[in-house]
């Protein structure tokens, strides 16, 4: 409240009986520097002895307060400071927090009135970091499309994506590997699990990959933490294949992969409501059918792509007899059908260019300019989109250094934005827990702290996910819980009363089994172990309070 006290001028008075009288005039202070401004302005000065003479312009009067108005608008003059604190005002406050640049000039322009008031205040607002940071971008997408090169040969260019949140089956599959060639559009599609490591996809990837097609020449796929991993960069380096990682917020990179999961995704719904049964068991034939299905972009099925003949299937019947062509024809032939297919993709390519820059605007940047990134705050994969709905759309400005690519530039960044351009907040320690009571089951919550946020930023999590995500969360802390309470309560108490003791204050899983061998050492002892230290405290035979269990006994 007092930040909006301090904006009135406050009135003391004191009556004959004694008592103290305030009274509260609102002045906003703003206007009586524009009005002492006005005094300190040749022209208006000059303006304000005409309008006293009777000699004033049409439109010029001198307003009760003392100021000069223009058309009932008090007059601002030609002072950058005080047009700086004016729109400051009208921008900043809490009254009107951060309108845009017609929205501000229309309020404005009702009580205030200088020459090239509309150019200031789009200047002005134009600046405004806040401004830069929340507000959204009503314009077409910057940059013009950049589509990736034609590949060479089949298979020696591949994309690769996940496509995750399936159904559990019996198998414990809920995944699926997408890998597609950039050439031939022929895919294949690998049943998973999410929680796979990547040793077990690097062995999926040499068995169904590498054993069929050879090892490719390079790879497209996103920032997925497997792909960015050291041993998988670790193991195509040792390979001789080239990874190519997407930009961060930028999944078009990868649109082929985007769209080939769009139509698996599409198949599998289909199979799954005509023929039922778990989703893997259809994906052998979802695999085939979508290599046999025409593709308007190289203009033949991936499969005649691929082994330069049509695929004979149940559907195809009619055909007989084999392929009498041998030797050399067939290499030539095979020839020629890349050559086709590479035109038709270039073709494809130009046609999708075209369509996309109609929505898009050229820009460029050059060395050394300054520029705002988007980013996305995330706190582990429980917090995202809670908070992270209120941070800023960007962060910055950062510095360009270098310029990588057409619509590509390299930023000096800060340490802890990650390369796929997300900042991550990592839990503190767990303050609280609960137990979330339902019809079948229990659900254990904690309550988890949060880096650079205070005990208000807390938030309820699943233990269990906790504890898959953070283990040292729950690993080193119920050591000291035992040496402070074991310290603090007589050793004569026994080990139920000690163990009831923790238990209302900490909580773990298994607390009744664990304690009863730090019980035993202690009583043989005099302490649960060689690396517990006496706090000091108790050593001086001081009182001292453990979170209301009770004062310290002396030693």
């Amino acid at each position: 409240m007092y930040d909006y006290i301090s904006e009135f001028n406050p009135c003391f008075d004191v009556h004959d009986s004694g008592a103290c009288f305030c009274t509260l005039v609102a002045q906003p202070t703003i206007l009586q520097k524009v009005i002492e401004a006005q005094r300190k302005d040749k022209k208006l000065e000059c303006m304000r002895s005409q309008i006293m003479a009777g000699d004033a312009v049409e439109g010029w009067n001198i307003h009760s307060n003392g100021g000069i108005h223009f058309l009932n608008k008090l007059c601002v003059p030609n002072d950058a400071q005080v047009k700086e604190e004016v729109m400051k005002e009208a921008h900043h406050s809490r009254f009107t927090v951060h309108p845009g640049e017609t929205k501000m000039y229309h309020d404005l322009k009702r009580q205030y009135w200088w020459q090239g008031m509309k150019r200031d205040i789009s200047r002005f607002v134009s600046k405004c970091l806040t401004c830069q940071q929340v507000k959204v971008e009503h314009q077409k997408p910057a940059g013009l499309l950049q589509p990736l090169p034609i590949a060479e040969w089949k298979w020696d260019h591949v994309t690769m994506d996940f496509v995750t949140g399936l159904p559990r089956t019996p198998q414990s599959k809920d995944s699926v590997w997408v890998i597609v060639d950039r050439l031939t559009k022929s895919a294949h599609f690998l049943p998973m699990r999410i929680t796979d490591s990547v040793i077990v996809l690097s062995k999926l990837y040499v068995k169904e990959i590498v054993r069929l097609h050879g090892v490719p020449l390079s790879i497209v796929s996103d920032r997925d933490p497997r792909f960015t991993s050291q041993f998988w960069q670790s193991l195509q380096k040792a390979l001789g294949t080239e990874i190519k990682l997407s930009s961060a917020f930028h999944p078009q990179t990868d649109g082929q992969s985007e769209r080939v999961i769009q139509i698996l995704e599409d198949m599998l719904r289909a199979c799954v409501m005509d023929f039922k049964g778990n989703w893997v068991e259809h994906l052998p034939l979802i695999e085939f059918a979508y290599n046999n299905s025409f593709q308007s972009s190289i203009g033949m099925a991936p499969y005649e792509a691929l082994y330069g003949r049509p695929c004979r299937s149940p559907m195809c019947w009619m055909e007989s007899g084999e392929a009498s062509l041998i030797g050399p024809e067939l290499v030539q032939e095979t020839t020629d059908k890349i050559r086709v297919i590479r035109d038709r993709l270039l073709a494809a390519q130009s046609r999708q260019k075209s369509y996309a820059d109609h929505r898009r605007r050229p820009l460029e940047f050059q060395i050394g300019d300054h520029v705002f990134l988007r980013v996305t705050p995330r706190k582990g994969v429980f917090r995202f989109g809670k908070r992270g709905k209120l941070a800023p759309r960007y962060v910055g400005p950062f510095e360009i250094l270098q310029k990588i690519g057409e619509v590509a530039y390299k930023l000096a960044l800060p340490p802890q934005l990650s390369e796929d351009v997300t900042y991550e907040e990592g839990p503190r320690q767990i303050l609280d827990k609960k137990e979330k009571v339902l019809r079948t089951k229990i659900i254990p919550l904690v309550k988890v702290s949060w880096d650079h946020h205070g005990v208000e930023g807390a938030t309820w999590e699943l233990e269990s996910d906790m504890r898959n995500k953070y283990p040292e969360l729950f690993t080193d802390s119920w050591f000291c819980v035992v040496e402070m309470v074991y310290g603090v309560i007589a050793l004569q108490e026994g080990y139920g009363i000690i163990t009831d003791h923790i238990q209302r204050i900490y909580w773990w899983r298994s607390a009744y089994v664990m304690l009863r061998p730090y019980h035993l050492i202690y009583c043989l002892c005099g302490t649960v172990g060689p690396w517990v230290k006496v706090p000091k405290a108790l050593e001086e035979d001081t009182p001292m309070w453990v979170y209301g269990v009770g004062p310290a006994p002396g030693f």
